[in-house]
């Protein structure tokens, strides 16, 4: 399926690694033109590859942001569409305090409006799209991380307002809840308990469809259609692409370990 996406500029941040970097490589795919905003550059070998572009950039700094989105603009154009993926479960609980907790929105949050904000006159020109990629532990809860489901749970909130706010122009958008991918982050996680492969094998196994973790090409590949005139008709959603793992009764699994 041609998603008709060649040519058009898509500013994905945090878009050199993980579920960030599987988004970057199939709109690559798909002709379109993603620029990484990040803080750190990714492999040269990679980037070289995909035909990326990268801007350094803080996104917890708005001047910081406001300058790379002006470089984006210089280097390439009118931007077609944004990704704002930038993030990481930083473990900040109700013990951390105010000050961590705001911090962690800064470094979770606050950029996805900032982006928004800097690139709205974008996205009506070009009657473009934005995909939000947030977690189920906004819609669960997980414990022991107050800020970053406060930040995730925001942009699920964030999406339907912005759906509203751009339907005069033609802007779709859009949310992608991610569940269990594994990403650089998630090894590191994993590898920090007692136990990783049997930690593991009980989370696959309580995956309905399958009974395995989604790729991140499998998230990359639902961002892309959102993105794309294909999904022409699909605003203010929240998709789930986990293998039923949100959603569906754990007991069509049958026992499952404690």
């Amino acid at each position: 399926m041609d998603l008709h996406l060649k040519g058009k500029v898509v500013v994905v941040t945090g878009g050199g690694s993980g579920i960030g970097a599987g988004i970057t490589e199939v709109l690559a795919e798909e002709g379109a033109r993603p620029v990484i905003l990040a803080r750190r550059p990714p492999d040269a070998g990679w980037l070289s590859r995909t035909g990326a572009d990268f801007v350094p950039v803080e996104l917890s700094d708005d001047e910081a942001c406001r300058a790379a989105v002006e470089a984006v603009r210089a280097r390439h154009g009118t931007v077609h569409g944004l990704v704002n993926n930038a993030g990481a479960n930083d473990g900040v609980g109700i013990g951390a305090g105010p000050r961590a907790f705001r911090a962690s929105l800064d470094a979770n949050l606050v950029h996805y409006y900032t982006m928004v904000h800097l690139l709205a006159d974008d996205l009506r020109a070009s009657r473009g799209a934005i995909v939000n990629i947030s977690s189920k532990t906004a819609v669960t809860g997980q414990g022991g991380t107050s800020a970053y489901v406060a930040a995730k749970a925001a942009e699920l909130g964030l999406t339907r307002e912005w759906a509203v706010d751009f339907l005069p122009h033609g802007v779709r958008v859009n949310a992608i809840v991610v569940a269990e991918v594994m990403t650089p982050l998630y090894r590191r996680w994993l590898d920090s308990l007692p136990d990783p492969a049997g930690r593991l094998r009980d989370i696959t196994a309580r995956i309905p469809l399958g009974a395995r973790m989604t790729t991140a090409r499998e998230i990359a590949d639902s961002c892309a259609f959102l993105l794309s005139d294909r999904a022409s008709h699909t605003t203010g959603q929240w998709i789930f692409p986990d293998g039923g793992y949100t959603h569906l009764d754990r007991a069509i699994m049958g026992p499952q370990p404690s």
